[in-house]
């Protein structure tokens, strides 16, 4: 895989469960961009690879937000993110036409001698990657300069074949490096450190795009009065103007035509005439269902009843919007002590992640297996849906044992009302890995509309009906 050095920048966030590491987040563009002071974000990272604790960092600017409307492994890549920090002014143009300013502008270029200087103070390694042959080195030679006790784990350049990956991450693991920065260019490095982040012992993660380059000397920086103007894009064009041309010019009136649209939406959203609008469909949906379904409701509590003679209804405990708990009801589909038993079932989940599952599990009853399977134990949630408890479209309701098991962006779930159907439950229900339903959740929390709620909710019926991933 010769990797081409693209000169853009790409770098990782993260959010950690220990509130020292913790970073506050802003939806934009459907991805949650970091909103913190330079300081605070070198504080977190540093922490976070003293610690030894996984992050992978990622950078976004108008370039990458432009390569995510037509790249979707790009997108997959960035939602495996622990933390997007915003780069650049277009970004901070965008934050304020959504009405949601960021923090500092945290490019790559300001962060990479902020956290070598902390590396160095508290004795943590670095290993930089990328560029073309002796770029790497070269940028690690100029921050040892700067910071003599800077610990260099090791240099490679960024023009490697396919067939070397493996020697190559090997050689990564060996020199057990604290921070690894990655400069392949968006979208190579997102996608790259992907498919190989399981692999890499490396606690903190960065794609850096062509950061080492400045620091090489290949490439000049704009002086600092042009930067603080946000123009250092011109500065960039006109030393390189035959490659920069589309990417600047079309790709930042392309950007901006985006910006403003995602903007008007995100006020739209936040207003409490949206908020009272999607209230206003969930009450009308639920009330006007309950009163149609009333006679379906009396006979499946018949059927449920004479099966064992336990209670038709459910009620367990669920976590709700920003962490708050409820009782959810569902027709129950299991027999009375099925959740004593739930403990000694565990180990035989079949769905990886904290969620558990099983296709064949001991505990259904006949009547319960049918419910699943058409999904009408779900019904009573309407119920929730009129308590305000819950809403018709929204991340499923995790269960609280789930709910501690989170770490990083799985927290970003609990960001919005729950609701009876969701991107995954339309998508195949259980048989998407728990990692893609935090996706999914995430993607609608940060881009819902009611336009978006009515097509869910359309594509539900068609999903029941198909029966996929019902157990």
């Amino acid at each position: 895989m010769n990797t081409a050095h693209l000169d853009t920048h790409t770098s990782t966030a993260f959010v950690s469960p220990a509130p020292e590491q913790a970073l506050a987040t802003v939806p934009l563009f459907g991805l949650s961009l970091v909103s913190a002071t330079l300081e605070a974000a070198v504080d977190a990272i540093t922490e976070r690879a003293a610690q030894r604790t996984p992050t992978t960092i990622n950078f976004i600017n108008a370039h990458c937000v432009n390569v995510t409307r037509r790249d979707a492994q790009y997108r997959q890549s960035l939602a495996q993110t622990d933390l997007l920090l915003p780069d650049g002014s277009g970004i901070r143009i965008a934050s304020k036409l959504a009405g949601s300013p960021l923090g500092d502008n945290l490019n790559g270029t300001d962060l990479f001698p902020a956290l070598c200087d902390r590396a160095a103070t508290r004795g943590l390694s670095i290993y930089l990657l990328g560029g073309s042959p002796g770029t790497a080195a070269k940028a690690a030679d100029a921050m040892q300069q700067r910071y003599p006790t800077l610990d260099i784990a090791g240099t490679q350049h960024g023009f490697f074949a396919a067939e070397e990956t493996e020697l190559l991450i090997s050689r990564i693991n060996r020199a057990k490096p604290d921070l690894l920065f990655v400069g392949f260019g968006v979208p190579i490095q997102e996608n790259w450190i992907a498919e190989n982040r399981h692999r890499l012992q490396v606690p903190v993660v960065l794609g850096v795009g062509g950061l080492f380059d400045y620091y090489a000397d290949n490439v000049s920086r704009a002086p600092a009065w042009v930067r603080r103007c946000g123009c250092e894009w011109m500065w960039r064009l006109a030393q390189e103007p035959r490659r920069l041309a589309q990417r600047y010019l079309i790709g930042n009136v392309t950007f901006l035509a985006h910006a403003t649209l995602a903007g008007l939406k995100a006020r739209l959203d936040r207003t409490p005439y949206h908020a009272a609008l999607k209230r206003l469909v969930d009450v009308t949906i639920a009330g006007s269902a309950l009163l149609v379904l009333a006679p379906l409701f009396a006979l499946i509590s018949l059927a449920i009843r004479t099966e064992d003679r336990g209670p038709a209804l459910f009620r367990q405990r669920r976590i709700g919007a920003n962490g708050k708990p409820f009782m959810m009801l569902k027709f129950r589909s299991m027999v009375r002590d099925a959740e004593a038993r739930r403990a000694e079932l565990l180990a035989s989940s079949e769905r990886d992640g904290v969620c558990f599952k099983m296709k064949r599990d001991p505990r259904i009853t006949r009547v319960g297996a049918w419910l699943r399977k058409t999904s009408l134990d779900e019904l009573p949630q309407l119920i929730n849906v009129l308590r305000g408890d819950m809403s018709i479209v929204g991340p499923r309701p995790a269960l609280p044992d789930e709910v501690i098991t989170y770490r990083d962006a799985s927290w970003q779930r609990l960001g919005g009302k729950p609701g009876i159907t969701c991107t995954w439950q339309v998508s195949g229900r259980a048989d998407i890995p728990f990692e893609q339903q935090v996706v999914m959740d995430i993607d609608y929390l940060n881009s819902r509309s009611i336009l978006r709620d009515f097509a869910l909710m359309l594509r539900t019926v068609p999903a029941v009906l198909s029966r996929r991933g019902a157990y």
